[in-house]
């Protein structure tokens, strides 16, 4: 489930057969695990460190680096503002570093999403079962379809009282698409069309993505696969950092507060082993093109 990797600096240079054996074990759908690698932060920046600057109605604080907006927050002064969203940008440079020096082939193609800041305990979060992350699934996202895309995220435990971050891995996506897909119709002719049409969703909603999202909510809501699948619980440290590919890693996030996390979309064309990527393996169960 876990490749450890041991390095303290964003910026470190990886032999090729590191890169090698990251990448491969990365489509195969290992976690990149770092248990040293801390994302510092300023005597400053540890203000931010509380539940009380996050706003209860949104489920992370979120930053968008190319339009320079920050949300998801409350009870900040402007000066505040300027601060976490320093903070946050610094993270994505951070996160792009880590990439480019370990999984050079991607970077070309990388696209960024957002960063997030989530400093609420997770395991008392009162939520929709759908958004309840505590619970098994692999990602995908109701009104931003990625058509396709890889969802590869980065994250680091900032939790200055040492507390770990708690996660559940599941399955291989693979037998998770066994046990789902046949659950899921075809969607409706038309539908995607007019989701985009009244801006339900950020861009058109490919096959992929209605296989996707439906694979996603089936997931949640099936309580005997939640307790009976097989899984392991992981824990990552406090001062760690870790890389998964989120559309692919089945996994639940159970306890812990303070993570910072960056987004990357990846086309497929970039993987070394296309095969892997959920797009073909859903492609070649179902038998036809999806996006």
């Amino acid at each position: 489930m876990l490749l450890n990797l041991s390095t303290d600096e964003w910026n470190a240079y990886f032999p090729e057969s590191t890169q090698k054996q990251a990448m491969t074990g990365f489509e195969e759908g290992q976690v990149l695990y770092f248990p040293k690698l801390a994302f510092v932060l300023s005597d400053e920046e540890k203000q931010f460190l509380t539940p009380d600057c996050a706003d209860p109605h949104s489920k992370n604080v979120g930053y968008c680096a190319k339009r320079n907006k920050l949300w998801g927050v409350r009870n900040l002064t402007d000066k505040q503002h300027l601060q976490l969203k320093s903070l946050l940008n610094r993270y994505s440079r951070y996160s792009f570093d880590l990439i480019q020096h370990l999984l050079p082939r991607y970077t070309p193609q990388l696209t960024f999403g957002r960063t997030s800041f989530r400093p609420v305990q997770v395991g008392n979060r009162k939520t929709s079962l759908r958004k309840d992350d505590r619970r098994l699934h692999v990602d995908a996202f109701p009104s931003a379809p990625n058509q396709g895309k890889r969802i590869l995220r980065v994250f680091s435990n900032i939790n200055p009282n040492g507390e770990d971050r708690i996660w559940r891995l599941g399955e291989p996506f693979p037998e998770v698409a066994k046990r789902f897909i046949p659950q899921v119709g075809k969607p409706i002719p038309g539908i995607a069309a007019l989701l985009r049409l009244l801006r339900i969703t950020k861009s058109y909603r490919t096959a992929y993505d209605h296989y996707m999202l439906r694979m996603h909510d089936l997931m949640k809501a099936d309580e005997t696969y939640q307790q009976t699948v097989e899984q392991q619980e992981v824990h990552f440290v406090a001062g760690s950092t870790w890389i998964v590919q989120t559309d692919q890693v089945s996994h639940a996030a159970m306890k812990g507060q303070h993570v910072l996390e960056q987004t990357f979309y990846l086309p497929v064309k970039a993987m070394r082993d296309e095969a892997q990527a959920p797009l073909h393996v859903l492609e070649k169960m179902l038998g036809r093109k999806l996006a």
